[in-house]
């Protein structure tokens, strides 16, 4: 009887049995169809003979995604693709999309703490985790299979508040949650569990000039009114973003230790940039940190609640807005909005941009493009001085 696997008839004529049937594809490399039971499907196989002489062996399934007459030429082609693969380099090891979005978790939490790859986790388990793209494997990834999932990343709605109503996603939103799991496949890629990113390269591009521009500015006068409007602690931790260009989260995370009175330094440790970085403080900062800091350990937040518990979003979103309100702000102010009005201040001021990314956590080519605008009138003030 024949053992020929390449057409459906001579599959069928093959006996049920344990040991699968190989074709010979190159020398050292055997596609395999391994046939059960006389009515199974049968389950195809790609046998593979690495340096040491001894062999690797990696399941392709049943494939009866496609007509029974398609399945010997796609289980070569996938063949061949796993022995290039490995050709060149990569891991023997299969992993899925869900899988490396885990592996890159582990890695960000090891370089940026957990606050970093908290965030990565969860943007995972509400995108990735029930898509079906979490089950597929890195390798066997197409342009089809990864635009699928970028169309129903775009078409997920977003839950408003505890209202249960929703609303469609930005795309600004979606370039975040696309550049998490491409982060995620080309770290794959990096390990060599995968040997090029043409899957997902195209179809996980960002959309191109859709963040938009912070608008919304305080003006001295106006957090001053922020500050008295708030309760005592929210005062404090407003005075705090009022006078510090940090992001909300990182001057949350600071504790007393933080901030060395000595030498009038603080330390950013836990924040969006990853690496830690201090800067001084000028005196009248540094006296408003050492009252905050007076007679608490060194390991109490900073600038805490009143009841001594840290800051975070869900405590200040629904205070804050209140005293915004009271104090006759915008609609639109924010936590963050301090922050941009701290940066935007410093950058009209006249201080170099590179300091002022510096201290704030962010890279130059940000604060050009969302703060260069200000230096408009230093230009010209700068120009003006050349007149003849």
């Amino acid at each position: 009887m024949s053992d020929k696997i390449d057409t459906v008839t001579a599959r069928m004529k093959l006996k049920s049995r344990r040991e699968p049937y190989w074709h010979k594809i190159s020398q050292g490399c055997s596609l395999g169809f391994r046939k059960m039971s006389d009515d199974a499907a049968g389950v195809w196989q790609v046998r593979f003979r690495n340096d040491s002489g001894g062999h690797i062996t990696r399941s392709l399934g049943k494939l009866e995604q496609y007509p029974a007459s398609e399945r010997f030429d796609k289980a070569m082609k996938l063949a061949r693709e796993w022995t290039n693969h490995l050709g060149m380099g990569g891991e023997s090891q299969a992993i899925t999309v869900m899988d490396a979005c885990d592996a890159y978790v582990k890695r960000i939490r090891a370089l940026k703490g957990d606050k970093a790859a908290s965030d990565l986790q969860d943007r995972y388990q509400r995108w990735v985790t029930p898509d079906p793209i979490h089950k597929i494997e890195v390798t066997k990834l197409n342009r089809d299979l990864v635009n699928g999932f970028r169309l129903r990343l775009i078409a997920a709605p977003v839950k408003i508040g505890k209202t249960g109503t929703t609303r469609a996603r930005s795309k600004d939103t979606v370039n975040r949650d696309m550049a998490a799991v491409r982060a995620a496949l080309n770290h794959a890629l990096q390990n060599g569990q995968a040997t090029s990113d043409f899957a997902w390269r195209v179809p996980l591009a960002a959309f191109k000039n859709v963040t938009k521009r912070r608008e919304l500015y305080l003006d001295r006068d106006q957090r001053r009114k922020f500050i008295e409007m708030a309760p005592p602690d929210l005062a404090q931790f407003i005075r705090g973003l009022s006078l510090l260009p940090l992001r909300p989260g990182a001057l949350a995370s600071l504790v007393v230790a933080d901030f060395d009175i000595r030498f009038g330094t603080l330390r950013i440790g836990k924040d969006k940039s990853g690496a830690d970085r201090k800067f001084k403080v000028p005196p009248e900062t540094a006296e408003f940190l050492k009252f905050a800091a007076s007679g608490r350990q060194s390991s109490a937040p900073l600038l805490a609640r009143s009841d001594g518990a840290p800051w975070n979003k869900d405590g200040w979103k629904d205070v804050l807005k209140l005293a915004a309100k009271d104090a006759g702000l915008p609609s639109t102010t924010v936590a963050y909005s301090l922050r941009h009005s701290v940066i935007s201040d410093l950058v009209h001021g006249g201080l170099d941009l590179l300091t002022v990314a510096q201290i704030s956590g962010t890279s130059v080519a940000m604060i050009e493009k969302y703060y260069g605008h200000l230096r408009g009138e230093i230009a010209a003030d700068a120009l003006a001085k050349l007149v003849l």
